[in-house]
């Protein structure tokens, strides 16, 4: 027996935060040459995919079935997650179907299988296997081809909705039993069946019921690139006769939206040249076209919007004396501390995306010079007009050169840098333009002392273009800070106002003490993107037009 459908588990690269997905990727199979199982008939071929889970084949997703056809293409899109730091096992299994039965797993019914990672697929962009039977035998001549395209973002989706008016009549006793099939015409001229519509019966005026498709496999995104349609009479015996066919582009597409119809004469070129007064075989009307968009964070990101890194540190006195080398404040010439760890670990990841490398480094719960009174947002280069250092590496410098002139002290009050953050980010949200977003990672020792209005600063700050992740050094009780991460429920402020998006990502550092910092950055930074496309979706912000590449000054001026 087959074990139960599903993607399988996935091991996580942190307690908190799952393994963030790279990319979807979208398969299309077909085959060749497959062994004829029936008597009397071809055999009727489908495709089970399985996922290998845990030394365990788990069966994913299975293809519709194809009638008496030993070269089948499938219209059914397979899609899978793909994790670049992950070897996923994928296994193609071929049956022949048996009607009402449903696909049978018997030996006498396994036309053939094929094994393969996500990986191979995704270098390849298409693999052409041999089939196998059991104990490694070659099942004839039998290939299976894969055919795999990255779903990406700025995509989004395509509804269509077709019609056919007086197509020509194939059938001798009843009218033609329609359905039809749209390909992309790729730079090798060669075709790939986008979408296969169901059969109409009895009916030469078939109106077929709308579908979605990812603008990536329609067009490839380019909207002038050829589309051929093709409409067929359906014969059970897989022999379908050809009606007629169609030549269009995404481009020409787009006049059906609204109350405009698009439609084009349905060609069968035998007759063109055979007939002297042929018109056509028939009409195929475009009823309604509805674009569907769907932005990713890459999209925001190479539309310019930049990432705002800021950092907050605690200063209060129950890290200990940084003199001390028992202070978790403590500078080893040797060894980085584990604030430093932290910092650098999430800034040289934030860095990529903020083109002027300029970051806000603050400091809480400290006493600063000249009057030595506590303060909750200063910031550590000691320039109240101008928070930022250059780089990362100047904020190290700021944390290391401001360590002996503070005096730490106390409490632990976070509310007043999140608000300071939020009072920027609500500056930027005017401007209606997804052009910058905010991250501010707090660094500190302890739970935090203003609880309350720490709640309410967070309920705030989810209607604005920020995020905050907060790392727990040292070898506190964090218990009550999983309250401010939304995983376990939802935040909500002292009056029960809920967060309008979980904004909050906690991380206790000793849980990656030993582990590399990619681990920290990677399980803290997961649900960023995420949350970038939560919020400009929110307010229906689109990515602005993609900039030209920002020259890298270190490259020198171009030749």
């Amino acid at each position: 027996p087959r074990a139960p459908a599903g993607m399988g588990t996935v091991p996580e690269l942190c307690p908190q935060a799952p393994l963030a997905v790279l990319s979807k990727v979208e398969l299309r199979v077909s085959c060749k040459h497959l062994l004829d199982r029936d008597t009397l008939n071809k055999s009727d071929p489908c495709v089970l995919l399985l996922m290998q889970s845990q030394g365990q084949w788990m069966e994913v997703d299975r293809s519709e079935v194809i009638k008496s056809n030993l070269n089948p293409v499938f219209a059914k899109i397979f899609t899978v997650d793909y994790y670049f730091e992950e070897v996923q096992k994928l296994r193609f299994e071929v049956y022949d179907s048996h009607g009402h039965t449903g696909v049978g797993t018997h030996d006498d019914d396994f036309l053939g299988g094929m094994e393969c990672t996500v990986g191979q697929i995704v270098a390849q962009k298409r693999v052409t296997k041999p089939l196998f039977l059991k104990y490694g035998k070659f099942a004839g001549k039998s290939t299976i081809t894969i055919i795999s395209e990255e779903i990406s973002g700025n995509n989004g989706y395509v509804e269509l909705a077709f019609r056919a008016k007086k197509l020509d009549d194939k059938d001798l006793f009843s009218k033609s039993d329609p359905f039809l099939e749209i390909y992309r015409i790729d730079d090798d001229r060669s075709e790939q069946l986008v979408y296969r519509t169901e059969v109409v019966k009895n009916n030469l005026s078939p109106v077929w019921e709308p579908f979605k498709v990812s603008l990536n496999s329609l067009c490839s995104c380019e909207e002038k690139r050829k589309l051929r349609g093709v409409v067929w009479d359906y014969d059970s015996r897989g022999k379908h006769d050809f009606i007629g066919e169609f030549f269009t582009t995404f481009e020409e597409m787009q006049k059906a939206m609204g109350e405009n119809k698009v439609q084009w004469d349905c060609m069968n070129p035998k007759y063109k040249i055979k007939k002297r007064n042929y018109k056509n075989s028939g009409v195929v009307v475009l009823l309604d076209l509805k674009i569907h968009r769907v932005y990713s964070f890459l999209d925001y990101i190479m539309g310019g919007c930049q990432i705002h890194f800021t950092v907050a540190i605690d200063f209060t006195a129950s890290n200990g004396d940084p003199r001390n080398s028992c202070s978790l404040h403590y500078i080893n010439p040797y060894q980085p501390n584990e604030y430093l760890k932290a910092l650098v670990a999430v800034g040289e990841i934030c860095q990529d995306y903020d083109s002027d490398k300029k970051f806000s480094a603050l400091g809480f719960g400290a006493r600063i010079p000249p009057k030595y009174e506590v303060s909750h947002d200063f910031a550590i280069n000691f320039n109240p007009d101008n928070d930022e250092c250059e780089g990362i590496q100047g904020v190290v410098e700021s944390y290391q050169s401001c360590l002996p002139k503070i005096q730490l002290y106390g409490p632990t009050n976070v509310a007043p840098i999140i608000t300071k953050v939020a009072r920027v980010a609500a500056n930027e949200e005017r401007t209606k333009e997804a052009s910058q977003y905010f991250i501010l990672l707090i660094l500190t020792d302890g739970v935090v002392t203003d609880m309350a209005d720490t709640r309410e600063a967070i309920v705030r700050a989810s209607y604005l273009p920020m995020s905050i992740i907060i790392v727990g050094v040292g070898n506190a009780d964090f218990t009550d800070m999983q309250i401010l991460d939304g995983d376990d429920g939802v935040l909500r402020s002292p009056k029960g106002e809920p967060v309008l998006r979980d904004i909050v990502q906690f991380v206790p550092f000793r849980e990656f003490k030993n582990a590399s910092p990619t681990a920290l950055a990677k399980c803290v930074l997961a649900e960023v993107p995420k949350q970038v496309v939560e919020y400009y979706s929110y307010k229906a912000f689109p990515p602005r037009c993609p900039r030209p590449p920002t020259p890298d000054p270190s490259l020198g001026s171009p030749q």
